[in-house]
């Protein structure tokens, strides 16, 4: 019998440690800030379809590649809730408020499926306009950076995250990776 808490725990830390990874991976790239931001990270956020543990796992994952990365602490803060709103709505399309392990927990919906990349998405064409004019001074238009960072977020987690659900989808492998039931 595993042990749940610890189970819950290290799946977490392995996401939130893989979300650093692939944010400092884009960040040698040029890519993981400033108004259009491709983090290969994003992908992840449709990782709470698959489990719970993804929401503190995106979360952590977040601020500590916020900080490694140099973003100011209110860009820290904000860019991160707005990383932990999208992963919270993202289970609740995928899941509602069923318990992992209860009848028809697992999602079988396409258009569900579809649907998980957009919580994240808008949650960061909402905050992360505001921040790069507050924090860093860009005096283009925040209507211009909601179209930069929409576009950098529909790559990362729309079209990445998608390609993403399908492949750990496609034979179970999300479900053997984070023991969900199969229902």
């Amino acid at each position: 019998m595993r042990n749940k808490k610890v189970l819950f725990i290290t799946q977490s830390a392995a996401i939130a440690a893989l979300y650093v990874v692939l944010t400092l991976l884009a960040n040698a790239f040029g890519l993981a800030n400033h108004a259009i931001q491709v983090r290969f990270s994003e992908a992840l956020t449709i990782l709470p379809y698959f489990t719970p543990t993804a929401i503190p796992g995106l979360f952590v994952g977040c601020i500590i590649s916020n900080i490694l990365t140099g973003c100011h602490p209110i860009d820290t803060v904000f860019g991160s809730l707005a990383t932990l709103v999208g992963a919270i709505i993202t289970y609740l399309i995928a899941h509602g408020f069923k318990i992992p392990g209860s009848e028809g927990y697992r999602c079988k919906s396409t258009l569900r499926k579809w649907l998980c990349p957009i919580p994240p998405i808008v949650a960061n064409i909402i905050v992360v306009p505001q921040v790069i004019r507050y924090c860093y001074g860009s005096e283009d238009s925040v209507s211009f950076l909601m179209l930069t960072v929409g576009a950098g977020e529909i790559i990362s987690c729309m079209i990445l995250g998608m390609i993403l659900l399908y492949a750990l989808d496609s034979r179970n492998v999300g479900n053997k990776i984070f023991g969900t039931p199969n229902n």
